[in-house]
């Protein structure tokens, strides 16, 4: 009976998708509502799922009730867990915190809902195939919701996502096609046998991982194909901006790790050395350059945009360094990242209630306006640093030590300066947020007809990006505070997820 909730937890989204935009035809006011039903269902689902998997292991569900490897397979294990978990958890958290600043329309939840559907399809499927349809499921519905603010700039960003976007999607499907013709199987575990039986250093296999990580980087960000991101970060609507970054980049970034060591293998990575050392290459220049652009940058988004490009190349690095401590630390930082990710961009929003605030310029004194958001910025700015006991000194961490004990020095290094350079961007703002300012108060951004406390400030709709909206509701404060709490529990509790993630490992290493 409970396996059968590996399916209700990719139907509910999707139902409730379009059931909003069915009763949305009638009813002005629904979207919100059917999406907070939506989101308390999946919470629970996945939590049954999770705590399922805890005490009795890993589910497989073939669907349609066709035996496998014909049958699609849906999976639930101690990797595929914690993002299902996580999806779910940002999908309610992003549904209340939009309630006050939106978007308002019942199209928005519509697209939300089949967003966390398609994210959350790819984080539990076991078919290569199946996993294209689910991301082209979420790339759409993401497009169209970058395009949904009243910023013009935000409808060209959701168009060149869309670009961008779909030539990842097809470069990956056209991998999967190679490895259909060599094996004739889709199915991700018959695959890895199938792969081993063709041979790791068949043309038609080595094309192939190369076409799905590339294509997969695509959706991940990593650099140089990083360019959509600033923009979509940027220029989206708060809300939207908060579960982008939280869960699009991070659940890409998983189905490439699932790919590398689930289907190809570490057998594959060692009998192909120099497919490792060209995505190590690959993730190293992204940890550099993001940070350095994050440096750069003087609008406070666009600098987290960068940021999670460099954040994003230590996860992948992590996965294809592949020993069992680097795949625990990509995982860790996997899900920590969203966290601190999700909720950095929720505190702008939550910043730009009160004070207007964009650039880092204008987060100058931010304690005397908005000491709450001031406080949540620097609790996970310093977590996404590195600081000790956050949730991201723990990835990092285990990163490090895996690629030690992998021999992977350079990136054990670049590693390293990444955090230097990470301390540097947000120490600046922190130093702002707290010790600039202090003369008096005219860093403050000035009042306009958008912003609170000017008589135009009456329009909740009118605000995507968070301004003007009578001050943070009390669900907006919740997140923040919730996403600094779960940043430095999350470090805290790391140590016990650590043996039940390495329990899902041992198959993965036992080669």
């Amino acid at each position: 009976m409970i396996d059968d909730a590996v399916v209700l937890v990719v139907l509910v989204p999707l139902v409730a998708a379009v059931v909003a935009m069915l009763l949305g035809l009638r009813f002005s006011r629904a979207g919100w509502w059917l999406a907070v039903a939506g989101a308390l269902t999946q919470v629970a689902v996945a939590a049954v799922l999770a705590w399922r998997v805890v005490t009795g292991g890993a589910i497989s569900y073939a669907t349609g009730g066709f035996e496998l490897p014909f049958g699609i397979e849906l999976v639930v294990d101690g990797l595929s867990a914690p993002l299902v978990v996580l999806i779910a958890v940002v999908y309610a958290a992003v549904v209340g915190y939009s309630r006050r600043v939106g978007p308002h329309a019942t199209s928005f939840y519509s697209l939300l809902s089949l967003f966390v559907g398609g994210l959350t399809g790819m984080a539990v499927t076991g078919d290569a195939f199946n996993l294209y349809v689910f991301l082209e499921i979420s790339g759409l519905a993401a497009y169209a919701l970058v395009a949904s603010g009243d910023d013009p700039d935000s409808a060209v960003a959701g168009f060149k996502y869309l670009l961008v976007g779909t030539v990842g999607a097809s470069l990956y499907l056209l991998g999967v096609g190679f490895l259909l013709i060599a094996t004739g199987t889709l199915n991700m575990a018959d695959l890895a046998d199938r792969i081993a039986t063709v041979g790791f250093t068949s043309p038609l296999v080595v094309t192939a991982f190369g076409l799905v990580v590339v294509g997969l980087a695509v959706k991940i960000a990593l650099f140089p194909v990083h360019t959509w991101q600033p923009e979509a970060y940027a220029t989206a609507p708060v809300s939207v901006a908060t579960i982008v970054s939280a869960l699009m980049s991070t659940v890409a970034a998983y189905a490439l790790g699932r790919m590398v060591l689930s289907v190809f293998t570490v057998d594959f990575l060692a009998a192909v050395p120099l497919a490792r050392t060209a995505v190590l290459t690959v993730a190293g220049v992204s940890i550099v350059a993001g940070s350095v652009l994050a440096v750069l940058q003087t609008d406070v988004r666009r600098m987290l945009a960068y940021s999670s490009v460099s954040q994003f190349g230590m996860v992948v690095a992590g996965f294809v360094v592949a020993t069992p401590a680097a795949v625990v630390g990509a995982l860790i930082h996997l899900v920590g990242h969203a966290i601190m990710k999700g909720g950095l961009f929720a505190t702008t929003g939550l910043v730009a209630t009160r004070t207007d605030a964009r650039t880092i310029d204008d987060y100058a004194g931010l304690h005397r306006r908005s000491p709450l958001g001031a406080a949540a910025f620097a609790v996970l700015a310093l977590a996404m640093v590195g600081v000790p006991p956050a949730v991201g000194f723990v990835g990092k961490w285990y990163i490090v030590v895996g690629a030690f004990r992998a021999g992977s020095w350079p990136i054990a290094a670049v590693l390293l300066v990444s955090t230097v350079l990470t301390l540097a961007y947000f120490a600046s703002i922190v130093e702002r947020m707290y010790f600039a300012g202090a003369e008096g108060e005219t860093a403050q951004p000035t009042p306009t007809a958008e912003s609170p406390g000017s008589t135009g400030a009456t329009d909740p709709a009118a605000a995507p990006d968070g301004r003007g909206t009578r001050g943070p509701s009390p669900a907006m404060i919740a997140v923040v505070v919730g996403a600094a709490v779960a940043a430095v529990a999350l470090g805290l509790g790391a140590s016990a997820v650590q043996p039940f993630v390495e329990s899902t490992l041992q198959g993965v290493f036992a080669g």
